[in-house]
This record gives C-alpha cells, sequence and structure tokens, in this order.
C-alpha cells in the first residue's frame, strides 16, 4: 500500500476494543484479539502530533460535521506504524478514554445515572394529580398552582448554563453530590412549606438543583461510551426522565388518594436522598481532563476571572446559536417536550370528565399508557440509534454524527404527531372509548423513545472533540425546558378556550413544522458537509 494516510483530530474518535460486529470490514479482522491496537494507534499519533496539530487548528472553531475515512493507501513508513488490521478498519481516537471502566462498571454507573435522572423530571408531574388538594392548602386555585409548575420547569431550563460549564471545570463527580445533596434538602423544604411563597421558592430550588442530573449524567455517558454505543446507554438513561414524568401523577394519585399531598414530597426527598448515597459511593470521575487543571500556574483574579468567563450563561447561549445544527437539535427536542408535558399536564382536568371519573387515582390510571410506552421505547430506541450509525458507517466508511438523525426523522415527523391527532380528537369527539386515547398515548410514548437517544447523542458527537460537549447538552436542555413551561402553562387555558381537539392539532402542526424540519434540515446539513469535504479532498 502506497500514499498518505488522512486524519482529523477533531473528527476522529477511536473504538479501543469490542467494536461492533455490524462495522467489522472484513471477516478475517478479529479486534478482539489485538488488545493492544490503541496503544498502537496512541503511538502513531504521537511521531504524526505535528501535521494532527496543524489540523486542528485550520478547524478550531468549526463543530464536528463528520468523521475522518481511513484511506486504502498509506506510505510504508504508516504500515508500519499501524496494524494493517487496523488500517483497514473503522477506528475511534481517544481509546484510553473508553477503557478506563469495565463493561459492567459502565452498567452500575448508568444504572446510578438514570435514577438521578429520574428525580427532577418526576417532581414535575406528581404533583399533578394533587393540584386541587395543594391549592386547598394555601386557598387559591388551581390555576396559579399550576404557575408553580410552570416555574419548576423555567428553573430547569435555567439552571443547565451553570451546571453544564461547572461540570467541565471541577468534573461530573462533585457537582452531582453536591446537587443530590441540595435536591434532597431542598424537597424536605417544600414537604414543610407553610405557606404558598415557601412552596413556590421550595420548587423552584429544587428544579434548578435537579436538572443537573440530566446534563452532567448525559455528559458522564458520553465520557465512558464509545460513540457507536452511547446511544443505547442514553437511552436507558433518558428513560428514567420519561418514566418519571409519566408515572409521577400516577404515584401521586395513590398517595393522596390516602395521604396528605405532603407525603408526595417526602417520598421525593427519600428518593433524592438515596441517589445522593448512590452518588457518593458508587460514581467515579468520568471526565478525562479537568479544565481547572490548566489553571494551576495563573494567579487567583486570573483563575478566577477564567472561571466566571467559563460559567457565563452566554457562553453556553453563544454556542448554541453559532451553530445551525445545534439550533437544530435544540428545537427538535423542544418540539418533543412541548408534546410530552401539554399532554401530561391537563389529564385529569380533560379526561376526568370525559369519562367521568372521580377520583386522583382514576384519572391517574391514564399516565401508566405513555409510561409503559417509555419503559418499551427503552429497549429499542437507543439500539435503533446506534444501528442506523452502524449502517450508514459500512456504507461511507466514516462515521457523519447527523446520520443518527435519520433514526428519528418518521417518528418525530409522522408517528407522534398521527398519536397527538388520535387522542386529542377522540377525546374531543368522545369515540373510542378508554382504548383509544390509551392506545394513542402508548404509542406516542414508545416513538419518543425513537426520539430523544439520537438526538441527545447527537449534541455529544458534533462537539466532544472539542470537549465542550457538556456545553451543548446544557443549551439544549435549557431551550427544551423553556418550551416544557409554556406548554405546561398554556395547555389548560387553551384546552378550555378552543377544546383538546384543536389544541392537540396546534401540537401536531409544532412537531412537523419544527422538529421533522428542523431534523430534516440537520441531515440535509451533514450531506453537504460530506460533499464540500468530498470535492475539497
Amino acid at each position: 500500500m502506497t500514499g498518505e494516510l488522512h486524519t482529523d483530530l477533531d473528527n476522529v474518535e477511536v473504538e479501543a476494543r469490542d467494536p461492533d460486529p455490524e462495522i467489522r470490514p472484513a471477516a478475517s479482522l478479529d479486534l478482539e484479539k489485538t488488545p493492544t491496537r490503541a496503544d498502537e494507534y496512541s503511538s502513531h499519533q504521537h511521531q504524526h502530533q505535528h501535521d494532527l496539530d496543524r489540523d486542528k487548528d485550520k478547524d478550531k472553531d468549526r463543530p464536528t460535521a463528520d468523521l475522518t475515512r481511513i484511506r486504502s493507501h498509506a506510505s510504508h513508513h504508516d504500515i508500519h506504524a499501524i496494524p494493517s488490521h487496523a488500517s483497514s478498519s473503522y477506528i475511534e481516537t481517544n481509546a484510553a478514554q473508553y477503557e478506563r471502566f469495565t463493561h459492567r462498571r459502565k452498567l452500575l454507573i448508568t444504572c446510578v445515572l438514570s435514577l438521578c435522572g429520574f428525580l427532577a423530571p418526576i417532581s414535575s408531574t406528581t404533583i399533578l394529580s394533587a393540584i386541587p388538594e395543594v391549592a386547598a392548602t394555601y386557598h387559591t386555585t388551581g390555576t396559579v398552582i399550576n404557575v408553580s409548575n410552570a416555574l419548576y420547569l423555567v428553573f430547569m431550563g435555567l439552571s443547565p448554563c451553570l451546571w453544564g460549564p461547572l461540570s467541565t471545570i471541577y468534573g461530573r463527580r462533585w457537582i452531582c453530590i453536591v446537587t443530590a445533596w441540595l435536591f434532597f434538602a431542598f424537597s424536605i423544604g417544600t414537604a414543610l412549606a407553610p405557606n404558598l411563597a415557601s412552596y413556590f421558592i421550595f420548587r423552584m430550588l429544587t428544579a434548578y438543583q435537579g436538572t443537573s442530573f440530566l446534563i452532567v449524567g448525559t455528559s458522564c455517558l458520553g465520557d465512558i461510551y464509545t460513540p457507536t454505543a452511547r446511544a443505547t446507554a442514553l437511552g436507558w438513561f433518558l428513560s428514567g426522565t420519561l418514566i418519571g414524568p409519566a408515572f409521577g401523577p400516577f404515584i401521586g394519585g395513590i398517595i393522596v388518594t390516602f395521604r396528605s399531598w405532603r407525603d408526595i414530597f417526602w417520598l421525593q426527598a427519600a428518593l433524592g436522598g438515596l441517589a445522593a448515597l448512590l452518588v457518593v459511593f458508587v460514581l467515579p470521575e468520568t471526565i478525562p481532563e479537568k479544565k481547572i487543571d490548566e489553571l494551576r500556574d495563573l494567579s487567583r483574579k486570573e483563575r478566577l476571572g477564567r472561571i466566571a468567563h467559563w460559567v457565563s450563561p452566554l457562553r453556553v447561549g453563544t454556542l448554541l446559536f453559532s451553530y445551525p445544527n445545534l439550533i437544530v437539535a435544540g428545537v427538535a427536542s423542544s418540539s418533543l417536550v412541548w408534546n410530552m408535558y401539554s399532554l401530561l399536564t391537563p389529564v385529569r382536568f380533560v379526561l376526568n370528565p370525559r369519562f367521568h371519573l372521580t377520583s386522583p387515582i382514576q384519572s391517574g390510571l391514564f399516565y401508566i399508557a405513555p409510561g409503559c410506552g417509555y419503559l418499551l421505547g427503552t429497549f429499542f430506541g437507543g439500539r435503533w440509534a446506534d444501528h442506523i450509525v452502524k449502517k450508514w458507517i459500512r456504507k461511507k466508511g466514516r462515521r457523519v454524527p447527523e446520520d443518527r438523525l435519520r433514526s428519528c426523522w418518521a417518528f418525530i415527523g409522522g408517528v407522534i404527531p398521527a398519536c397527538m391527532l388520535v387522542y386529542g380528537w377522540s377525546v374531543e369527539k368522545e369515540v373510542g372509548g378508554v382504548p383509544l386515547p390509551v392506545a394513542a398515548m402508548f404509542v406516542q410514548g414508545v416513538a419518543q423513545l425513537f426520539c430523544f437517544p439520537s438526538l441527545n447523542t447527537y449534541c455529544l458527537d458534533v462537539m466532544q472533540a472539542k470537549g465542550r460537549s457538556s456545553e451543548v447538552v446544557a443549551g439544549n436542555y435549557m431551550i427544551r425546558y423553556v418550551f416544557a413551561a409554556a406548554g405546561s402553562a398554556v395547555c389548560l387555558p387553551a384546552i378550555e378556550a378552543i377544546g383538546v381537539g384543536w389544541f392537540s392539532t396546534i401540537s401536531a402542526g409544532f412537531l412537523v413544522s419544527l422538529g421533522h424540519d428542523g431534523v430534516g434540515r440537520g441531515m440535509a446539513k451533514g450531506r453537504r458537509s460530506e460533499k464540500e469535504e468530498e470535492e475539497g479532498g
């Protein structure tokens, strides 16, 4: 083989061992028997550091649009630097980063993070079944208590701007420990709130801590799983963030039927305490390199100034709005979250009169349908996203992050809007009885788990080489929870004004116009980047 080996440090990531058999290029390749491949490749990287740094500087300010291909011709020197079996395969860089933990340890980390990610979202909906009881306690109306839920979601959207950057500076572990114990403390405060003002304050403070689990948890999984396997892990992690909001009202309905609504928050505090203990004793540090290590030689004033710049909310916002492909992922995720909260929030007010239900636990049963859909989708959504990536790697010989968006395009633009229309108009026109809206809620739950892992993993893929993936994820969550707050606040007044059928139609249109069109634009952007590279190279 003669010629040259082309690589791009920003765009290449290496999977060290146990690559999926689906992307092995030749039957003779047995990477499981070559555990030193990562070391050999690392040695090659060292020999060619000058060329790699030059390529890296060239695209310093551009998010990763695609990953390199290993060309079929290499120089005599390169053949000796890289084993022959590696030169013909698709490989990922930063191999040691993904080999630090055993498979079982990774599963344990994923389980702990899934529990942590379950807490803040479930707290946003457990109170929905108890809104009349909370309103009676504080001598106010259900609309006012719904405002507290909207503010809860607003603060979930604000906090990523702090926790995402902090996790890159001081590490994932310490941020999780601090916020887990604060979540535990503020949950107790909510349970003991003596008046409406304190109830609002503790709810908002709880939300501000809880979102860190979503941001840092996603980043942790990006730290330990290779790009072709992380969507499956994120599928399990995100199942907690979606199952929580779905089963929350059911759990809340059971509690408020037999006990005081305050017991909801005592249960939340207990789960928060358990999560805090697990984080302390089980969660290791996953980030390969902390930014704080870069500041050791600076003065105290310079160090504080640099940290203040890194944690500035404007930095996250600027990053997000600097690149259209990141906005696409944010808008697509936001349309899904709008759909979820505008569907779940008014269930008791919409379905109780429609089916003549008389207790919170009866309406809470309807939340089981989307919850079971999220649970079932957990087993397939992430795997489907990884399968699509591997399929296009085999076709192109490289990994293009935008190819991952292909896995959710049909679901976000077809399946979920159709379910919303069926649900809304079957309830509005009183057709299909209980089974039809329940089936629609279940199917849309499954479909959402085919979308979220793909979109979240895409955010990790495009900027991980620059060490800013947590900031991208933070910006994504910031946008989506602003839309969640809007959906939670306006759904009930809108349904009362125009009916559940037309409101569901609006939500379906929102999904098609923003979600489906946005994902389509992201895929087109990937094709343009690929074509430009081929013409340039």
